[in-house]
C-alpha cells in the first residue's frame, strides 16, 4: 500500500501558478502604466516636473492668503486670477508659435528659468517685507506668462522623447503627478504658512523644489521642430495653428469638449456656499476630493492606452464628469458628495489624457507647438470661465441650478456634439488623417533622441 505521502497530491500544483500569472496580467493591465520611465529623458523630466507641481500648489496658495492678510479684501485676492488670464492667452499662444520655430528644449529651459526667478522674487518681498499688493500681481502676471510658454514646449517633447504607443501612459504619468501636487501643496502650504516668516518658508520650498525641474531641462537634448515648420514666430504663424484646428474636427471637437466640461460644468466657484449651506463645513474637503479621484484613477490607468476609439472615450469621459458632478450637486451629506466629486475626478483624469494624446499624435510635430498654445489657452482659461459662469448664475438662480442643471446642460451638448461631428466620433489612434500635414522627414540614426 503506498504512503500517504506517495499520494499525486502531494506533487507540486499546477493550476494556482496558473491562476496568479493570470491574475498578474490583469492587475498589470490595470495598474498605472510606467513602461515610459525606462527612458531617462523622459524620467527625469517626470521627476522635475512633479517636485515642481507640489512647489507650485505651495505658491498658489500662498499668494492669496498673503494678499488677502495684505488688503483684508477678497477682490484683490480675485484679481490675481484676472491678472494671470491675458498673459495665459498671449503667450500660451505665441509661445506655442516660438515652439514650432525654434529648439524646444531652449525655450523650455528659458521659460523654466524665468518661472523660477519669480518665485525667487515672491521670495525676496516676503524676506523684506515690502507688503505691495500690486508687485505680488505683477509677480503672478509674468509667472503666468512664463508657464504658459513652458507648458506650450513641454506639450512638444513628450512625443519627442518617448515611441508614439507609450504617449498616453506618458501623459497619465504626468497628469497624475499633477494630481498628486494638487493633493499634497496646499497641505504643504498650510503647515508652512502657519510657521513663523510663513510666507517666506512656503516661498523657498517652492523655489527649492522647482530647481529639480531646471536640472532635468538642462538634460534635456536639443529638439528642433521636424517637417516644414514655422517660417516665422509671428501672428500669421498663430493663426496659421488656429485654420489648422478649423479644419480637422477631431482637433476642435476635442477642445470644445473640453470648454463645455470646464464652463458648464465645473462647480469649484460654488464650494464656500455649499458649504456653508447645504454641508456645514467641510469646504477643504470639496476642493480636494477631485483631485484625490484623478490620483486614484491614475493609478488603476493601465488600460488607457490601449483605446482606440479616443474620440467616442473623450466624450464617454466628459459625460461621466458631467454626470458625477450633477450628481454631486443633489446630495446633502458632505461624504456622498466628497465621493461623487472623486468620481468625476476619476473621469477628470481619463478625459485629460485623451484630450492631450489625440493633440500630440493627430497634429504633425511642426504643429505641435501652436496647437499646444491653444490647448494651453483651453485649459487654463476654461476654469476661469466656470468660476466666472457657476458665479453668477448661482447669484441669479441659486446653488442646485448652477451646479446640477448647468452640468446636465453639459452632458446634452457633449453627447450631441460628439454623434454630430462624426470624425471625432469614429476617430481611432490609427486612423489619424491630419488636414494637409507638412512634410516630414525620418529623424537620422544619430539623433540624441534615439540615445
Amino acid at each position: 500500500m503506498p504512503t500517504t505521502s506517495d499520494t499525486p497530491r502531494d506533487l507540486p500544483p499546477v493550476a494556482p501558478p496558473a491562476l496568479k500569472a493570470r491574475l498578474a496580467s490583469c492587475l498589470r493591465g490595470v495598474t498605472l502604466d510606467t513602461r515610459p520611465l525606462a527612458h531617462p529623458v523622459f524620467r527625469r523630466l517626470l521627476i522635475g516636473q512633479s517636485a515642481a507641481y507640489v512647489g507650485t500648489m505651495v505658491t498658489g496658495v500662498t499668494i492669496p492668503v498673503q494678499i488677502y492678510a495684505l488688503s483684508r479684501s477678497s477682490l484683490s485676492v480675485g484679481l490675481t486670477g484676472l491678472a494671470g488670464l491675458v498673459p495665459l492667452v498671449v503667450f500660451g499662444l505665441y509661445g506655442g508659435a516660438i515652439a514650432d520655430r525654434f529648439d524646444r528644449r531652449a525655450l523650455y529651459l528659458a521659460s523654466a528659468c524665468l518661472t523660477w526667478v519669480t518665485t525667487l522674487a515672491l521670495l525676496l518681498q516676503a524676506i523684506t517685507d515690502l507688503r505691495s499688493v500690486p508687485l505680488i500681481l505683477a509677480l503672478v502676471a509674468v509667472q503666468a506668462g512664463a508657464f504658459a510658454v513652458s507648458s506650450a514646449a513641454r506639450g512638444t517633447i513628450i512625443p519627442r522623447i518617448v515611441p508614439t504607443p507609450l504617449v498616453p501612459a506618458a501623459n497619465t504619468l504626468y497628469f497624475t503627478a499633477g494630481n498628486v501636487g494638487q493633493v499634497a501643496g496646499p497641505l504643504v502650504a498650510g503647515i508652512l504658512i502657519s510657521l513663523p516668516n510663513g510666507y517666506c518658508w512656503a516661498y523657498g520650498a517652492d523655489a527649492l523644489l522647482f530647481s529639480l525641474l531646471l536640472y532635468s531641462a538642462v538634460h534635456l537634448p536639443p529638439i528642433m521642430p521636424t517637417g516644414s515648420g514655422a517660417r516665422t514666430a509671428g501672428l500669421r504663424s498663430v493663426f496659421d495653428g488656429l485654420r489648422f484646428i478649423a479644419a480637422a474636427p477631431v482637433l476642435w471637437m476635442s477642445f470644445a469638449v473640453d470648454i463645455a466640461a470646464m464652463t458648464l460644468a465645473m462647480p469649484t466657484a460654488l464650494f464656500p456656499e455649499a458649504a456653508q449651506v447645504r454641508f456645514g463645513g467641510g469646504v477643504g474637503l470639496l476642493y480636494s476630493a477631485i483631485a484625490v479621484g484623478s490620483v486614484v484613477a491614475g493609478l488603476f490607468s493601465g488600460w488607457i492606452g490601449r483605446v482606440r476609439r479616443q474620440g467616442r472615450a473623450l466624450a464617454v469621459a466628459v459625460t461621466a464628469w458631467a454626470a458625477a458632478i450633477a450628481l454631486a450637486g443633489t446630495v446633502h451629506h458632505l461624504l456622498a458628495a466628497a465621493a461623487l466629486l472623486a468620481a468625476a475626478g476619476a473621469a477628470d483624469l481619463v478625459s485629460a489624457v485623451y484630450r492631450e494624446t489625440i493633440l500630440q499624435t493627430y497634429a504633425p510635430d511642426a504643429m505641435r507647438g501652436r496647437l499646444q498654445g491653444v490647448f494651453t489657452v483651453v485649459v487654463a482659461g476654461g476654469p476661469r470661465l466656470g468660476d466666472l459662469r457657476a458665479g453668477a448664475m448661482a447669484s441669479a438662480t441659486g446653488l442646485g441650478l448652477a451646479w446640477t442643471g448647468s452640468s446636465l446642460l453639459c452632458m446634452i451638448v457633449v453627447i450631441v456634439g460628439a454623434l454630430l461631428v462624426r470624425p471625432f466620433w469614429r476617430y481611432t489612434v490609427t486612423s489619424a488623417q491630419p488636414p494637409s500635414p507638412p512634410t516630414q522627414p525620418s529623424p537620422p540614426a544619430t539623433d540624441p533622441l534615439s540615445r
